[in-house]
């Protein structure tokens, strides 16, 4: 079922140093908080201990550090104990400016855990950093920029030098920038490279892909628990008991890492495959001899029972899934999403995504509203459809729309103008010297409104005529039933093939350019060449990294993800909506 890799494919990095230097420099902040009286949970309410001295561990958020009001009620009520906030992974001004405000600046000392780097898997690392998207895109904060250029350089202090640095977006371009002033500033050791390419690419050059719903095992996993840290929380209705059980998924799980990349009408076949396997292993005991029973004991037994247990969680939360999907019309679903990616049926979307809002389906569901609002509408079409959607869920919505309208996502056509008419127009000005630089706000319009063109150059959707095998994928369009191939994992693949963005100026035009280029002067290994580091600014999916190991397989790569949080539909849509609503 897991499709085995090329013979020739390089080994990863171990990413277990980078646990052991964020463990140690914790310790080390730590050294003076001894005789630890009991860990809480941050939150809006008292903290009751005897402890004369306090020590919170909190992300820079403004809200986070308003919780740290005990101060103050220690105070009023006579007594003085000692209080350290560590910020992780870093602090800033606007934070020490909320404790100046609050009038506990001078009571509390400050210091940062510089925690940058979360390892997954073997391939996956996290910077956790949901908020990412929404300040940097939607807000325009770029305060996160400073922070991903320090874990990159991180990264790289331990298993750069880079050869190639490969970018697309504003974001990516900031954050190389950063990276190279702190390589400038740090001390420079000759050393072997275990990762030679490094590709970093913005959220906002590919919306389409998070707004598909996934397919993939995994990603159907994280779009109906949600996967955290790594983690999920299996309800009763998963472990057929009373009971709900977290469980790590990695590539330790056997039953899981066979499946994690597979199309979900896959996997029953290989879960009930996998079950008569074990049956055959177990069965193994009949007829044994002592001997051989307490070798069976000892050596396979402890194994079996483990691979058992997964796999019935496994095969239950594929059944609860599958309950769940079939609730929710998840094929009618797929065929919507499908049919505006290709353009066709566009009045039969409407007529789902109407029926849809009418039916007062939660928001959260509603992806197909905005794949249509970003691959361009007729005016009409938008009046209509925002009209009915305010009338369903609130004219608290109306800031949603906003919102939608400053990521690019809400594209307008105008009735009668074509996309080639639109692209001409938006190449014209963009070509223009004397035009000057766009604004960011029309910029992005050109950006948004291209997504035909570009799928057409790039092929992202395959000849629906032909048939399509998920048993056996031809390419990464599989993680989309054959539907889509993913935007931002086919730039990597192109820019990769041609080693740079030579021959795809009429993409980086269309996608509004942003695009660099760096090769640095060394000679790395050539596994190390072939060793990839794929940085998402603004978060990734699943699905993503699903189309990114299927293209390392075929080509001979082996891609690390280092993305700023995981993503999907429903919590990209979270991120435009308003805090209030």
């Amino acid at each position: 079922m897991a499709h085995s890799a090329r013979r020739d494919s390089p080994e990863l990095p171990d990413f277990s140093v980078l646990k052991r230097l964020a463990r140690d420099q914790l310790i080390y902040l730590l050294e003076q908080q001894h005789e630890v009286d009991k860990l809480y949970k941050v939150e809006y309410k008292p903290v009751v201990s005897t402890s004369d001295q306090l020590c919170f561990l909190i992300r820079p958020r403004i809200q986070t550090v308003k919780w740290v009001y005990v101060v103050n009620a220690d105070k009023a009520a006579g007594k003085f104990k000692r209080y350290k906030i560590i910020f992780t992974p870093q602090k800033f001004y606007a934070c020490e400016t909320v404790l100046e405000e609050q009038g506990i600046f001078g009571d509390v000392s400050t210091d940062e855990w510089a925690f940058y780097l979360l390892p997954l898997d073997e391939d996956i690392i996290n910077l956790e950093l949901p908020e990412f998207f929404r300040d940097n895109f939607l807000e325009g904060d770029q305060r996160w920029v400073r922070t991903g250029g320090s874990a990159l350089h991180l990264f790289h202090s331990i298993y750069g030098p880079f050869s190639k640095v490969y970018g697309i977006g504003r974001c990516s371009k900031m954050v190389y920038e950063s990276w190279r002033e702190q390589v400038k500033e740090g001390e420079q050791k000759a050393r072997q490279a275990e990762v030679g390419t490094v590709f970093l690419i913005d959220r906002d050059v590919d919306f389409v892909t998070p707004l598909c719903s996934q397919v993939v095992y995994e990603g159907l996993v994280d779009d109906i628990f949600r996967i955290k840290c790594g983690c999920v929380e299996f309800g009763p209705d998963v472990t057929s008991s009373d009971k709900s059980i977290k469980v790590m998924l990695n590539s330790q799980d056997k039953v899981f890492n066979e499946i994690r990349n597979e199309h979900f009408s896959n996997v029953f076949g290989f879960l009930s495959q996998k079950a008569r396997n074990l049956q055959t292993a177990y069965d193994k005991r009949r007829g044994m001899d002592i001997k051989q029973m307490k070798t069976f004991v000892s050596e396979e037994l402890k194994g079996l029972k483990q691979e058992h247990r997964l796999l019935s969680l496994h095969i239950g939360a594929s059944e609860s899934m599958m309950k769940k999907k079939t609730k929710q019309d998840f094929q009618e679903l797929l065929k919507t999403e499908h049919s505006l990616l290709e353009g066709f049926e566009i009045r039969e979307c409407i007529s789902f995504i109407e029926e849809h809002i009418n039916r007062q389906v939660s928001y959260l569901k509603l992806c197909p509203l905005s794949l249509y609002f970003f691959t361009g509408l007729l005016p009409k079409d938008y009046r209509s459809l925002k009209a009915q959607y305010l009338q369903s869920y609130g004219v608290d919505h109306l800031l949603t729309f906003a919102n939608l309208k400053q990521l690019g996502l809400l594209v307008e056509q105008q009735p009668g103008e074509t996309l080639t008419v639109m692209e001409s127009k938006m190449g014209k000005l963009v070509n223009d010297k004397t035009a000057g630089k766009l604004t960011d706000a029309f910029s992005s319009l050109a950006k948004k409104s291209n997504f035909r063109a570009l799928s057409r150059r790039l092929s992202l959707v395959p000849k629906s005529d032909e048939e399509y095998d998920l048993r056996v994928p031809r390419d990464m369009a599989y993680i989309f039933s054959g539907a889509y191939i993913p935007l931002s994992c086919k730039l990597i693949e192109q820019v990769l093939e041609r080693d740079g963005w030579t021959g795809l100026e009429e993409v980086t035009r269309l996608l509004n350019g942003h695009e660099f280029a760096v090769t640095a002067d060394l000679r790395p290994q050539s596994d190390a060449q072939r060793i990839i580091l794929v940085m998402f600014l603004g978060g990734c999916t699943f699905s993503e990294i699903s189309a990114l190991r299927f293209l390392g397989r075929e080509r001979g790569y082996k891609f690390i993800v280092l993305t700023t949080a995981i993503t999907n539909s429903a919590r990209l849509i979270e991120a435009m909506l308003d805090n209030h609503v």
